[in-house]
């Protein structure tokens, strides 16, 4: 009787069909595969591609009816469909691609090939959607929770390496403190106001007397919120999961967390502060800039005394999540506000061209760990300028871009969130920043100096010949073309994060 009474809300499947299209081919992968015999070689990376590629197009359709129709809320208001989560749906179905394109070989080549790694990867890029596109808290810890447990499986999928089952277990282990500290922030904020959707945690603030209001409740919600979120962006202090996760994860995987696990989480972060939390900038702004100091300083300088490539572009990782952590705070100054600065727009940019960048480097490693997927030190890169000159011209080319070399997409993504921190004048941030991507030049010099000066030794000749596949030879040239297209024009990529961030803001209470 009592369901009978029951309506749900009202759903446009056709504003869902991102997250449809990738849930569809995850079924597919996993039901089809496993009442049919193999499928033919590549046709598994093939599927998830296109899938993938089917969302990005789905993605920019939606973006255009978002301009003409303006932003709105699906399934009970417990969603956003506007131009900011339409940004991030793109940015993660395009790392989606290209990490399909670069477990292709890996995965056969490690005698491991099979649909399951794929439908992780689009799993857990709907959790990653979800979170963009979360308009109440408990949806965006559902898909937080979605994308973290694709991530769990994924680390440890290699299931003949020690390392990758290390991976996996200590990935496990502290992301579900994390997410229990993201879970009582959930709390506590709804303790103190009532409400968990966003714009009503804004309203119920807004009309209360400031004297009745419950802060000290709200404050600590927002601090366990933001140690559930920057576990997911290592950021510091709550980084060390990452270089042992990354080194022991298979390569293809640590290119699939470090690209799309940051869109979300990010995307997530600057949805949550800004339209959730603008009453209580003032307090969490400044908690964000140490955070961010200290990400910048720590990733940079440990990054250089590594020796193991994957550690070194971990410590990397986390140094470039200090840089979006620059934007985050400069988005701090005008959230809740009608102008939403650059701060949004800046974080969005880095996020797809970071993305982008850490993906095609990755590749490289990939192809250079050879059979095992264990020589990943600086040792396997010596002479690889005189064996394979052009793959070695194309990780000179993406470690010159996560440096930030003008003419390349990291230049534009590292200059957006500094411009975007002197604009609401946070000039000591915008110098420590700067500084930081000095030091962290030293890491991808060291790489280049492996691969073009250091001499061979003796050995070197006895080990597996490099061997680039046709598929990660697409996702090479796809990810160094897109750097050194953004970094000669990169007028059009910068308006598109521009014009998603002022479209966003119609949807705001």
């Amino acid at each position: 009787m009592i369901a009978e009474t029951l309506t749900g809300p009202p759903i446009s499947w056709f504003d869902l069909s991102p997250l449809l299209i990738l849930l569809g081919a995850a079924l597919v992968l996993l039901v089809a595969a496993s009442l049919t015999p193999r499928w033919p070689r590549g046709l598994y990376a093939a599927f998830s591609a296109t899938a993938a590629g089917a969302t990005m197009v789905m993605g920019f359709v939606l973006w255009d009816d978002v301009t003409d129709q303006g932003a709105r809320t699906l399934v009970g208001d417990a969603i956003t469909l506007d131009a900011f989560s339409m940004f991030a749906t793109i940015a993660i179905a395009v790392t989606v691609l290209l990490a399909s394109l670069v477990t292709d070989d890996y995965l056969r080549r490690e005698q491991m090939d099979g649909p399951e790694v794929y439908a992780l990867y689009l799993t857990a890029a709907i959790g990653g959607i979800t979170m963009a596109m979360a308009n109440d808290l408990i949806v965006l810890f559902l898909g937080l929770e979605v994308l973290s447990i694709s991530f769990y499986v994924l680390a440890a999928s290699h299931r003949r390496r020690i390392e990758s089952q290390e991976a996996g277990i200590k990935y496990f282990v502290l992301g579900g403190f994390s997410s229990a500290f993201f879970l009582y922030g959930i709390a506590l904020i709804y303790g103190g106001t009532g409400h968990t959707r966003y714009d009503e945690i804004v309203g119920a603030v807004n009309g209360i007397v400031p004297t009745e209001r419950k802060d000290a409740l709200v404050l600590a919600g927002v601090a366990l919120l933001l140690v559930g979120l920057a576990f997911k962006v290592s950021a510091v202090p709550f980084h060390f999961w990452t270089p042992d996760v990354y080194q022991g994860a298979p390569t293809p995987v640590t290119a699939f967390m470090a690209s799309a696990g940051k869109i979300g989480a990010f995307a997530a972060m600057l949805r949550v502060l800004t339209q959730a939390l603008p009453n209580w900038r003032d307090d969490w702004r400044p908690v964000v800039w140490v955070i961010a100091v200290a990400t910048l300083v720590i990733g940079s300088i440990l990054a250089v005394v590594q020796t193991n490539v994957k550690r070194m572009l971990a410590y990397s990782s986390i140094s470039h999540a200090g840089f979006i952590l620059v934007g985050v705070e400069a988005a701090g100054h005008a959230a809740g506000e009608a102008d939403p600065g650059r701060g949004v727009s800046a974080s969005l940019l880095y996020l797809l061209l970071y993305a982008v960048l850490v993906l095609g480097t990755f590749a490289i490693v990939t192809v250079v760990g050879r059979t095992g997927d264990s020589q990943t030190d600086l040792a396997a890169f010596r002479g690889l300028g005189r064996t394979r000159p052009a793959l070695a011209l194309a990780m000179t080319v993406l470690l010159l871009a996560q440096a930030g070399v003008p003419l390349t997409s990291g230049f534009v993504a590292k200059f957006g969130v500094i411009e975007a921190a002197v604009d609401e004048r946070s000039y000591a941030i915008a110098i420590i920043a700067m500084l930081a991507s000095v030091i962290a030049a030293f890491l991808y010099l060291r790489i280049m100096i492996s691969m073009w000066i250091t001499d061979a030794e003796a050995g070197d000749d006895a080990r597996e010949a490099v061997r680039v596949s046709l598929s990660s030879g697409i996702a090479i040239v796809l990810a160094v073309g897109f750097t050194l297209l953004v970094g000669v024009a990169p007028g059009w990529i910068v308006s598109a994060a521009e014009n998603a961030t002022t479209i966003a803001r119609s949807a705001l209470p």
